[in-house]
């Protein structure tokens, strides 16, 4: 596993967090959207880079 890739799923998961503890918290649906949006793009961003390595 590579730095990057390490770095950008760790980010994707804190991320994910934060969607489940804001909608929780009964934040605005548009905050949650985006907050999900970005996580699943550094968690799928992380999982690309890491079949580049397995190739």
């Amino acid at each position: 596993m590579t730095g990057l890739s390490t770095v950008l799923i760790v980010v994707g998961l804190f991320l994910l967090g934060g969607v489940i503890s804001f909608a929780k918290q009964g934040l605005p649906r548009g905050v949650i959207v985006l907050l999900g949006i970005c996580s699943a793009m550094s968690l799928v961003a992380g999982i690309m880079r890491l079949q580049g390595v397995w190739e």
